[in-house]
């Protein structure tokens, strides 16, 4: 195996330091964020870094990158309070990642991708009609990172648009039935094979597979 130390992994290209530790993360979520800003103008962009922040209130966050240049995105947030997280399957992603070239602000990435926008009573931002998994959500803070000067959007989910059929009875969703996909890296695209679902885990015994057409 080889070893960098942290001299090794400054000195190295800035692209080529970019993709590297985009990879130590492993498989991340494949989202794209759609917003609209108060002229009615939309925006769409493929965010890797969405994490779960708790179930009651039901919170979302992400990372938006140094505001070193124009984020379309978040300014639209923070003139509406309201975004859009849509799952990218295995149908989309090509498109999806194509929402991460720098269009101008007056370029909507739904046209320029062939992506359809979809939107709901009491959302002005637009859903993605091709995800199979999306859900609106309402500003609730924006964090500053001091550390690089990233921002951390958190997010209260307002509703929730899903196929029934792959919603079980304790609540999981079967995200592998709708063909979502995973990132790894800054461009690497994955399908996913699940190895089982597992039991609560508790100290007095070991966990055991749960068959997913049981739940």
């Amino acid at each position: 195996m080889t070893h960098f130390n942290e001299n090794q992994l400054s000195e190295m290209p800035t692209r080529q330091r970019a993709q590297f530790i985009n990879s130590l993360s492993g498989f991340k979520s494949a989202n794209l964020v759609g917003t609209i800003d108060n002229a009615g103008q939309t925006n769409l962009a493929m965010i890797s870094s969405v994490v779960h922040l708790g179930a009651s209130p039901a919170l979302m966050g992400f990372i938006v990158r140094p505001n070193t240049v124009t984020r379309h995105t978040l300014e639209n947030i923070e003139q509406t309070n309201q975004y859009t997280i849509n799952q990218v399957n295995s149908s989309i992603w090509q498109q999806a990642h194509q929402t991460s070239a720098r269009y101008d602000k007056s370029q909507s990435e739904f046209s320029e991708t062939g992506l359809s926008p979809f939107y709901i009573a009491g959302v002005s931002a637009p859903f993605v009609a091709e995800s199979e998994l999306k859900y609106s959500l309402e500003l609730q803070q924006i964090i500053p990172i001091e550390l690089n000067g990233t921002l951390f959007v958190i997010g209260k989910i307002t509703n929730v648009i899903c196929n029934t059929s792959v919603i079980k009875q304790d609540g999981y969703i079967d995200i592998e039935a709708i063909d979502t996909v995973a990132i790894s890296g800054l461009d690497s695209y994955h399908q996913t094979q699940r190895l089982s679902r597992l039991s609560y885990a508790k100290p007095e015994s070991m966990t055991q597979q749960i068959p997913l057409d049981g739940m």
